[in-house]
């Protein structure tokens, strides 16, 4: 029989899938942050949606992962939520890498003269798809436990 409130709090918060996730969420999503925000930008181009998605995603995982360590996640609907953001923040990241993919694909042109930056927004483009993986495993443990929990 499953328990009424299958999230962890606390310390077992670090021990737990998918919860565990947290951290590399937090490293990867910081370095997009930190790469795109460092690159110049050379032509007129959408990153602004690639820094809002990492800013928003780092600043509202945070809130959720004290929450989770806090202890304030002991009603029913956290679980639900806790697959909600996770599957919205895995699409969200999903689109701020096709677009951070389509920017470095734009710049390729330029290389001669930044190269620099352009190794910056591959790195970014990277970190990018990588935080998508973490964010939509996250939510696809997230998933399964909500349904175990039921």
């Amino acid at each position: 029989m499953a328990s009424s409130n299958p999230l962890p709090s606390g310390t077992s918060v670090f021990t737990t899938i998918p919860d565990i996730f947290f951290i590399p969420e937090f490293i990867f999503g910081g370095l997009v942050w930190t790469l795109v925000a460092s690159t110049k930008v050379l032509i007129a181009n959408p990153q602004g949606w690639v820094m809002f998605v990492s800013v928003f995603c780092f600043i509202f995982t945070t809130l959720w992962f004290l929450i989770f360590i806090s202890g304030a996640n002991k009603s029913s609907i956290w679980p639900t939520l806790d697959v909600a953001y996770h599957a919205l923040a895995a699409f969200f990241y999903l689109s701020a890498a096709v677009v951070q993919a389509n920017v470095t694909l734009g710049l390729q042109q330029f290389t001669t003269v930044f190269f620099k930056e352009y190794q910056l927004d591959i790195a970014a483009v990277v970190m990018c798809y990588l935080v998508t993986l973490l964010y939509t495993i996250h939510a696809i443990f997230s998933a399964m436990r909500w349904k175990n929990s039921s």
